[in-house]
């Protein structure tokens, strides 16, 4: 225990806000953002976003950072402490880190396709003059036929992806796309394996290079004819999708996913932040950056739309453009009208190469920490080097992505995102809310907030813990699990077979929870009153040295709590507390 009461810290704390900043600020804020408001209607999903980050957003992740940088622990032993019952909420979310960085790689993965494609002259998606091309393709020309594709969709369709027409032909697999998948996990694993020397200079350039880039190609965008129609699409709401209860689901879980709710990353950031540090500062500055950067995507996005209408002479809202290869489809077609066109695509896909890395690092550093938290002896006594385990859990992640590389992949990416990103966080966010703010109490949140920065929470933030982030992430679960609606990908629906399956993939999240409110139960003496009572009482702090009494070994230690202590032993410091 030594080694944890001289626990590191951030060398300056401008790298927390910063590595937080490039931990939210990522694919999903120029890809999954845009998506959703295509789908939503544009301007109308601009309303519940904006709510959802008010309401739930910023004061949830003040919350985890409270709690994070209060306990000094990571999600499984923080939650743990506050709420032994639901201390399965921390292993739920290191299991939706580790499922969503399998596929969230082929992201990458496609970035790289692009970077590499991009060298070319002309560019492979600039004309319809290639093999792979239909007759229904389009370059410049004005066509009104609906059955029209641009040169850049039929890239990604019929190129990259080589995609079956189902989720029933599985199709062979994308050699190409597989050693490019096994590259990215690779730039992974030396990422986490040797580190980032010059971490201060890294962060400024990951932080800034997107903006200057988006920048640029907004002013481009903004001189495209039909490029007005397309911002008129992105600000100007549909209100009657504001009656659609998938739109608000959508809001909140993009809230959830782009900032990092329920994920357990900052979480765990936050606990090696100075006990003193400002936590409110922090929150503001990673919501506000992040939703803004979103929202410039949008009109970067969405200006691009209006020019695509313009080319196809349709409407923007029935453009045949869905899915996360929307960010595949669009952006190219930018830069086949700007000058040196290799140069913008070779700058632009190495910006998502920068964006993805830093989320995905944070996604597996997140199961490599917990598990060598958890098992350090067993595992060391079995890999030997702590580097060859990191090797491991990168090659199991990377053959769990295999299927997102087959001609099927593109089917499997969506299942596996629409039941991860939106089905299985939306019942992590719940139970970690009220473990923290009903189990633990808001009185005692405000109370550690005090200790740690002199102020308690304002009554807004306690308002919103207490009654309306729980109230209203449950009325929101239980209207999405009413009106759910099947994972589909463009006009195809899933078969029940698949949703099954999906289903399967958001249970292996969610079923830690139940696992570890029955385990806890199980460990702990007395009656099941009693058992129950002691479930759900917070494990106290040591006020002088901020350590939990069963680390210690005070004669408080509680049971259910010491069952994830036994084997504990002070690891070496993770790649990621090295970094900083």
């Amino acid at each position: 225990m030594d080694k944890q009461l001289s626990r590191p810290t951030w060398s300056r704390q401008i790298e927390f806000t910063l590595a937080g900043i490039g931990c939210a600020v990522g694919l999903g804020n120029v890809w999954r953002f845009p998506y959703l408001c295509y789908r939503s209607g544009g301007g109308a999903f601009l309303v519940p976003y904006l709510l959802m980050l008010v309401v739930l957003g910023i004061p949830l992740l003040h919350m985890e950072l409270t709690v994070g940088q209060f306990t000094r622990r990571g999600p499984v032993h923080g939650l743990a402490s506050v709420c032994p019952l639901l201390k399965g909420v921390g292993m739920a979310t290191v299991a939706i880190s580790f499922i969503m960085c399998t596929y969230y790689n082929v992201v990458i993965t496609w970035a790289l396709y692009y970077l590499f494609s991009s060298f070319q002259s002309p560019l492979p998606w600039q004309n319809c003059n290639n093999t792979w091309n239909t007759p229904n393709c389009t370059n410049h020309a004005t066509n009104s036929s609906y059955s029209s594709s641009t040169a850049s969709q039929e890239f990604f369709k019929y190129k990259m992806l080589e995609q079956t027409s189902g989720v029933e032909e599985t199709g062979t697999i994308r050699w190409e796309l597989f050693l490019i998948l096994v590259l990215a996990w690779i730039l992974i694993y030396l990422c986490i394996f040797k580190g980032v020397k010059s971490t201060g200079k890294v962060v400024y350039f990951t932080a800034l290079f997107p903006y200057v880039i988006l920048i640029a190609l907004l002013i481009n965008n903004v001189q495209l004819p039909g490029a007005l129609d397309g911002i008129t699409f992105f600000i100007v709401p549909k209100w009657e999708k504001l009656l659609l209860v998938e739109v608000w689901v959508n809001a909140a879980a993009q809230i959830f996913n782009s900032i990092g709710i329920g994920f357990g990353s900052l979480f765990a950031m936050s606990s090696y932040n100075a006990f003193n540090n400002n936590v409110l500062k922090d929150t503001l500055t990673i919501c506000i950056i992040n939703s803004l950067t979103s929202i410039l995507a949008g009109f970067v996005i969405f200006s691009a739309f209006g020019y695509m209408s313009y080319l196809q002479g349709i409407p923007v809202s029935d453009l045949a453009v869905d899915g996360p290869g929307l960010v595949y489809v669009v952006y190219p077609q930018a830069f086949a009208n700007m000058p040196l066109p290799q140069l913008w695509a070779v700058l632009f896909f190495f910006m998502l190469l920068c964006l993805g890395l830093d989320s995905e690092f944070a996604m597996v550093e997140v199961m490599v920490t917990s598990l060598m938290d958890e098992f350090y002896q067993y595992l060391i006594k079995f890999f030997k080097r702590k580097e060859l385990f990191v090797l491991a859990v990168c090659g199991v992640a990377c053959l769990f992505g295999i299927p997102c590389v087959m001609q099927v992949g593109i089917y499997v990416f969506q299942l596996m995102d629409h039941y991860t990103a939106i089905v299985s966080i939306m019942f992590l966010a719940f139970f970690e809310v009220i473990a923290i703010c009903w189990c633990y109490g808001v009185k005692r949140l405000s109370d550690n907030l005090e200790v740690m920065t002199g102020k308690r929470a304002n009554i807004f933030f306690r308002l919103c813990w207490l009654i309306i982030a729980p109230v209203l992430i449950a009325v929101i679960l239980i209207f999405s699990i009413i009106q759910f609606k099947p994972a589909r990908y463009e006009d195809n629906v899933f078969p029940p077979w698949a949703q099954g399956v999906g289903w399967v993939i958001a249970l292996a999240s969610i079923i830690w929870i139940p696992l570890g409110a029955i385990h806890t139960l199980w460990v702990l003496p007395g009656s099941f009153t009693q058992k129950l009572k002691l479930s759900i009482t917070p494990h106290s702090l040591d006020e002088k040295s901020n350590m939990p009494y069963y680390e210690r070994g005070g004669a408080d230690a509680h049971p259910a709590i010491s069952v994830i202590s036994s084997n504990f032993t002070a690891p070496e410091k993770s790649p990621i507390q090295t970094n900083l």
